[in-house]
This record gives C-alpha cells, sequence and structure tokens, in this order.
C-alpha cells in the first residue's frame, strides 16, 4: 500500500471553473514526487489540498493509512516551505526553526537539541543567533526548510521554493533540498514550473495541463518518452511536425516528402491519415560514413552558439528543425544556405496524442 494516496481529488471555484479535476496519485514513503506545469495548471491548489489549506470539492487524501481530507493543517503533520521564505523577522535563526515545537509545548531541551541537529544538517550551525534581515535569500530558505522538518513531518511539501533565488544559487540548493530529504527519507511533494528543476530533484514528476494529469513518471521517461503533445513541448526542446502515414504496420511515414521510420508500429492509424511527430534536437547529428538510420536533407538557416551547446536551424521543405552538438575547438559547421544531410534513430522519431491521462 502507498503512503500517500490522492484518490480523484478535485477542486472547483464557483460552480463553472475547475482547478484540480480527477487527480489520481500514490507516492511511497521516501519519496520525491514533484509536480511540473505552467502557471494556472493546478499544482499549487494540489499540494494545498494536502497541506490543507484548500478542501477538496471530490475525492480523498490518505496518509500512512489515515485519511485527513477534511483534517484541519495543524492536525496533519505536513512541512510547508513557501516560495517567500515567511520567517518571522522579530526571530533569530533558532527560533524561526523551534518555532513548531514551541507551538506544540515541547520541552525547552528538546527543541534546542531538535534546533541544533537542523542547524548542522542545512550547514548553518553559527547561524542561530542571527536574525533574517542578515542572511542571504539562499540562507533564509535553509532556515525555512529546517523549520518545515522540526516537527519529524509525515510528508514534506515545497511549493516553488527556489523560483526567487538567482540561477546559481537555486542550483546548489535544490542538491542540498535533495540531499536533505534523501538523507532524512521524508516523503515529499516539490511544485515547480521549472523543468530543469523537477528532472533533476525527482523520483517522479507529475506533468500538469489545465488542471489534469498529463503524464507520471521518471524524468527520463518524461523527457526521453513524452506521451502527449503538451509533454513533449513543455519539457525541453522539440521539434514537431506532421507527417503522413504511409505504412502504420511498419512505422514508416512521410514527411515533407521524404520518407522515415520509427521503431514501432503505429496502432489506431491508418495509410494516409496525418501525426504529429516529434525529435529531440539532440538526437539529430550529421551523416556518418556506414550509418543506417533515418536520413533527411535539407538547407541550414542558422548556426547559433549556447556555450557548451551549438543549435544548428536548418529547414526540411517547409519544416523547420533544431539539432543540438557539443561545442569543441574542432567542431566543423557548415555555412549557412549549405545543403546538408543528417541522420537520427528510428527510435528518436516520437508520435504524440494531443490528450492527457486523465
Amino acid at each position: 500500500m502507498a503512503y500517500l494516496t490522492i484518490n480523484g481529488v478535485g477542486k472547483t471555484f464557483g460552480s463553472q471553473h475547475w482547478a484540480v479535476r480527477d487527480f489520481n496519485l500514490e507516492i511511497e514513503r521516501g519519496e520525491l514526487v514533484s509536480f511540473l506545469g505552467p502557471s494556472g495548471c493546478g499544482k499549487t491548489t494540489t499540494l494545498r489540498m494536502v497541506a490543507g489549506f484548500e478542501t477538496p470539492t471530490t475525492g480523498t487524501i490518505v496518509v500512512d493509512g489515515e485519511d485527513i481530507t477534511n483534517q484541519p493543517p495543524n492536525q496533519r503533520n505536513v512541512g510547508m516551505v513557501f516560495q517567500s521564505y515567511a520567517l518571522f523577522p522579530n526571530m533569530t535563526v533558532a527560533d524561526n526553526v523551534g518555532f513548531g515545537m514551541m507551538v506544540a509545548h515541547k520541552p525547552k531541551d528538546e527543541i534546542q537539541k531538535r534546533v541544533s541537529e537542523l542547524l548542522d544538517i542545512i550547514h548553518m550551525a553559527g547561524f542561530g543567533n542571527r536574525f533574517p534581515h542578515q542572511l542571504s535569500g539562499g540562507q533564509q530558505q535553509r532556515v525555512a526548510l529546517a523549520r518545515a522538518l522540526a516537527l519529524s513531518p509525515r510528508v514534506l511539501l515545497l511549493d516553488e521554493p527556489l523560483s526567487a533565488l538567482d540561477a546559481k544559487i537555486r542550483v546548489s540548493l535544490r542538491a542540498e533540498i535533495r540531499s536533505i530529504q534523501q538523507q532524512l527519507g521524508i516523503t515529499a511533494i516539490y511544485v515547480t514550473h521549472d523543468q530543469e528543476e523537477a528532472l533533476s530533484l525527482s523520483d517522479r514528476v507529475v506533468v500538469m495541463n489545465a488542471g489534469r494529469m498529463e503524464q507520471v513518471g521518471a524524468p527520463f521517461e518524461i523527457y526521453n518518452f513524452p506521451t502527449t503533445e503538451f509533454v513533449a513541448q513543455f519539457v525541453g526542446t522539440l521539434n514537431t511536425v506532421s507527417a503522413d502515414v504511409v505504412d502504420p504496420k511498419e512505422g514508416i511515414l512521410r514527411l515533407e516528402g521524404q520518407q522515415i521510420q520509427t521503431l514501432e508500429s503505429l496502432d489506431g492509424v491508418k495509410a494516409n491519415d496525418k501525426v504529429l511527430t516529434a525529435i529531440r534536437p539532440e538526437r539529430i547529428s550529421f551523416l556518418a560514413d556506414g550509418e543506417k538510420a533515418n536520413l533527411m536533407e535539407g538547407v541550414i538557416q542558422s548556426i547559433t552558439f549556447l556555450g557548451s551547446i551549438v543549435r544548428i536551424q536548418f529547414q526540411v521543405g517547409n519544416a523547420e528543425f533544431h539539432m543540438d552538438t557539443f561545442n569543441n575547438p574542432q567542431l566543423d559547421l557548415p555555412k549557412i544556405g549549405d545543403k546538408v544531410q543528417v541522420t537520427f534513430s528510428r527510435r528518436a522519431v516520437l508520435v504524440l496524442t494531443s490528450g492527457g491521462t486523465a
């Protein structure tokens, strides 16, 4: 049995607008699951229902066998980390971390011991007497994390906790959050609109769109094998082009007059149907001698240097494609206007559907 079960949960504001609809998810003990999607997709509303700040219109939420659907937040033993830190400015770091334990009337020596343990865990052992205004943004968020962990919550909830920080701090702090979560073995839900965060942190990712679950899977699966057009477009850079089905059994397609092939047969379609194909830029390369794979001919339109990556745009008929290749001093690039042949494997060609899983 799963540790946290969200079963058929939906939330409506008013009689017409469903912020979340038919959300079903089982989370194992010690697992970190990210809710990923654009603003307004329902990810924070779902998190708030787990926290108890919103009451589901439909469905149930069960933690460790206990139905908490209608419990108030203070009875759920759930830790929450907010985007805005929400620290008490007139309290020291140590008092902020121990505040929940103080409210719960824990003994003073127990509070001091727990605060000391947590400050060690977040690498701020010497900061207990400082005030929030004396800390950087990253340090304040570490304190907020320690405060959420102080009462050993059954579930840790993080609502876009790094979005107010600069890029370099976000990268280092997300690694720390993941390390602490694994060290403590705590079950966690992490809400973000940042695909890189979700892919790097999570055991599994729930991609959401318009209140519904589009796809659930491991980061590797979500990125490499998106099942819907929305997931493919939202997670990573993607070339999407309409193609005509030539032979569904053999997975043969015609794209801008050129024939390509997928690895799998195409179920539910017939010859001359149109389908949407998707190919990641990094799966495309220039033709190598003796390589047996899909071949396409195109014309170079632009070349863009992106640090370690060089992005090459080329035209195939009326369709535009991007190809990513690693930069190096010996890289031999074509010129704009050159005709080139590119290659990609059959496995690289995905055929997408338009709907979600919900």
